[in-house]
């Protein structure tokens, strides 16, 4: 757990540190970051997503998971009950500030990826269950941890220190994986991580878009095509 825990105190830092700075940036300094931060999302999706492309053993599975998602967050309506929480925070603090769409972006940039989601896998397989700081099964969590101490503060110097909540919704994360892979050993499919980081991809590319201001495809509505994958394989493993 050693890595999860390292990763989750780097989003705090760079969070502290983003939040600390970006009070005192002029806003077409902050416009720079936030599309610096937009065209970073781009591409972070695009490379999630393209090169587990050859790995799915189920192409369209990918376009189903966004369809089926995309219906179920529309009929629950994700995106109208973020906006209208958003409001009342803007409202008791005075700002504009669209700060719970930034914690949103944040969580997809930090929690899906191959470093996020195989990175506990490996941790809790390894004899010392990844508690050495040395041990090799963490390296994927440390690069993690780098690539988010960067992430966390440019977002937190758009949105403020909400960024601080990333943290503990990643760690929380990770320990879901790192627990399957303590109990169950290595029982994920390679398939279905491949699933997840497409979906995954596709889905912070769509962050990307939104932040641009190229296309708002309400991404909060698609988070619910992260379970399609996760339920067509268990439905597969029972039968």
């Amino acid at each position: 757990m050693l890595g999860s825990i390292v990763n989750a105190t780097t989003i705090i830092i760079g969070s502290t540190f983003g939040a600390v700075v970006g009070a005192g940036i002029k806003d077409k300094y902050k416009n720079t970051l936030f599309d610096a931060l937009g065209l970073a999302s781009v591409i972070l999706g695009v490379n999630a997503a393209i090169p587990n492309m050859a790995k799915s053993e189920y192409p369209v599975l990918f376009i189903a998971s966004l369809a089926i998602g995309g219906i179920i967050g529309t009929w629950l309506d994700l995106q109208g009950k973020i906006d209208r929480a958003n409001e009342r925070l803007n409202q008791k603090s005075g700002s504009r500030n669209n700060s719970l769409q930034g914690l949103v972006t944040g969580m997809l940039l930090f929690a899906i990826g191959t470093f996020s989601i195989l990175g506990p896998c490996l941790s809790s397989l390894s004899p010392s269950k990844g508690w050495e700081f040395s041990e090799p099964a963490n390296t994927f969590l440390y690069t993690n941890a780098t690539l988010d101490l960067v992430s966390s503060a440019v977002l937190a110097a758009s949105y403020g220190r909400i960024m601080l909540l990333a943290a503990p919704l990643l760690f929380c994360w990770q320990s879901i994986f790192y627990c399957i892979g303590y109990f169950f050993g290595d029982v994920m499919p390679e398939a279905l991580r491949a699933e997840l980081c497409i979906v995954g991809g596709v889905l912070i590319l769509s962050s990307g878009l939104s932040i641009l201001g190229i296309k708002d495809c309400k991404t909060v509505n698609l988070l619910p095509s992260l379970l399609v994958p996760v339920i067509f394989y268990l439905a597969k493993s029972m039968l």
